[in-house]
């Protein structure tokens, strides 16, 4: 007998909205580097880097399913979901193997964005905004390690929508559609994601706003 199921709230607004304004934001940031618009690509990087501190900050004060501590787990809990020690009508929010995805998609791009901030030639116009700090030798290899690392980060990405792929495929499981409504059919019963605070989300955005305006604007008085 199938079991019966209902529609459950798993992902808050706030990780919805970061998660597709990654989407968007990654490659339009691939098309400004390769069409030399470096002022936009450095305001991009700026407001991805918002994001990524976002979401950060939201793992410790988000929703339940947004939280690092519901579902960043040890090796042992990743092997007993290769096992098939799980229940996938009745979980909401990452699983262990998400949890290994949601950590790498957070910090390849973080990476990647520290080094823009402090690579470039002060001749090309392509400067990040931290240059200054370091040396010529340390600007040059950032610079250079930037330009290629895109496509770790690239990589990353693929595998994740590989794994969406397949969960779709083989466990009938609408990831996509539940990270764009918030909701996923689960077994009737089964607990839904908690609300979000108003209060820890303008905390939140706040420190997300004012440290990328901040950099963007020379990290004063470090420059």
């Amino acid at each position: 007998m199938a079991t019966k199921t209902e529609p459950v709230a798993i992902w808050d607004w706030p990780v919805r909205v970061v998660h597709w304004s990654f989407v968007l934001i990654l490659p339009a940031m691939w098309l400004t580097a390769e069409n030399s618009a470096w002022g936009w690509h450095m305001r991009l990087g700026h407001v991805l880097l918002g994001l990524v501190i976002f979401r950060l900050l939201w793992g410790f004060l988000g929703t339940d399913t947004a939280r690092f501590a519901t579902f960043v787990k040890g090796p042992k809990h990743l092997l007993a979901y290769f096992k098939g020690d799980h229940d996938h009508q009745r979980e909401i929010g990452h699983n262990p193997l998400g949890a290994l995805a949601v950590l790498g998609l957070l910090t390849l791009p973080l990476v990647q964005i520290v080094m823009g901030l402090f690579a470039g030639d002060p001749y090309d116009g392509a400067t990040g905004p931290l240059n200054s700090l370091v040396s010529v030798g340390t600007a040059d290899a950032l610079t250079e390690t930037h330009e290629w690392f895109v496509y770790v980060v690239f990589a990353m990405i693929g595998l994740h929508i590989a794994a969406v792929a397949i969960y779709a495929g083989a466990l009938m499981q609408n990831l996509v559609g539940a990270m764009v409504t918030g909701k996923g059919e689960k077994a009737a019963g089964t607990k839904g994601n908690s609300a979000p605070s108003t209060g820890r989300f303008l905390i939140a955005l706040t420190i997300a706003v004012a440290l990328p305006l901040w950099i963007y604007a020379g990290a004063p008085p470090l420059t």
